[in-house]
């Protein structure tokens, strides 16, 4: 009986487990959407880049992550934004769900548009060069 009581907070726990990941998972999950290899040098230019397509007060992913990945960054409400180099941020790129909310949020927000599998796979290239 003490079993069956167990199983089911078991269950709950797995959808969080079956989230984790790596950053070398996620850029081989995007370069496999995208149907492409990753190249570090273009997501380069496109986390540095100014862009039209978005919100005027974000042109440009730099404007809160700062033009080195390894550094702490600050949002326009004035919270820190940890590095998003994984070698300086190991906990970067280990949760799915996380990841895609993130992209979605400022993908929207600098180019007006969701990131494509290319685009997230390259930026996530150039980003784990670090």
């Amino acid at each position: 009986m003490k079993y069956l009581l167990v199983l089911p907070f078991a269950l709950l726990a797995y959808p969080a487990a079956a989230q984790s990941t790596s950053p070398a998972d996620l850029l081989a999950q995007y370069s496999a959407e995208a149907g492409a290899e990753a190249s570090a040098e273009r997501g380069q230019a496109l986390f540095m880049a100014n862009h039209t397509g978005g919100k005027p007060d974000t042109p440009s992913c730099t404007t809160c992550h700062t033009t080195d990945p390894k550094a702490t960054g600050q949002a326009r409400t004035g919270k820190p934004v940890e590095p998003l180099a994984p070698s300086s941020n190991p906990e970067r790129f280990t949760d799915v769900k996380f990841v895609e909310k993130w992209f979605g949020r400022n993908c929207n927000s600098v180019l007006g548009r969701d990131c494509t599998a290319a685009e997230k796979a390259d930026v996530l290239a150039w980003l784990d060069s670090f």
